[in-house]
């Protein structure tokens, strides 16, 4: 008889969900989820949470999000932030704010937004994974 760990373990593999220690590499995997349950149970509340108008696109040196914007929305209250691993518009209207996923980490003080008609376009170089290498001697001993 399969202990109640076990069927939890193949219920998991069931759900395409990450298993052991994988789940701490990357835990980005809990908000989708619940994000896409959400969405399938409640659309409406879906949309509230953010589930994808941006139209995010990358490069090799920049990724780049392009939001519509109602006309009505006030410009003076519209604003971005960037995180390295995402960033938001906050002061669409109703007060409601859209925080979007970055495919990978970018520079935040090297961010441009641009308005052009009903499309903001945020552009966000690209950060540089760039290897460190380190000449190690070497120690003989005996």
């Amino acid at each position: 008889m399969a202990s109640q760990w076990e069927e939890l373990e193949k219920w998991m593999k069931g759900q395409k969900l990450p298993s052991g220690f994988d789940l701490f590499r990357d835990p980005s995997w809990v908000e989708n989820y619940v994000r896409g349950m959400v969405s399938k149970a409640l659309p409406a509340v879906g949309s509230a949470l953010g589930t994808g108008v941006a139209d995010v696109s990358e490069t090799k040196r920049y990724v780049t999000v392009v939001y519509p914007v109602d006309a009505g929305a006030d410009l003076s209250r519209l604003r971005v932030l960037v995180r390295e691993d995402k960033m938001r518009i906050d002061g669409l209207p109703g007060g409601k704010s859209e925080t979007v996923k970055l495919p990978t980490l970018v520079l935040p003080d090297r961010a441009t937004a641009i308005l052009e008609g009903n499309a903001l376009t945020v552009k966000m170089l690209k950060r540089t994974g760039r290897k460190k290498v380190a000449d190690v001697g070497i120690v003989k001993r005996g």
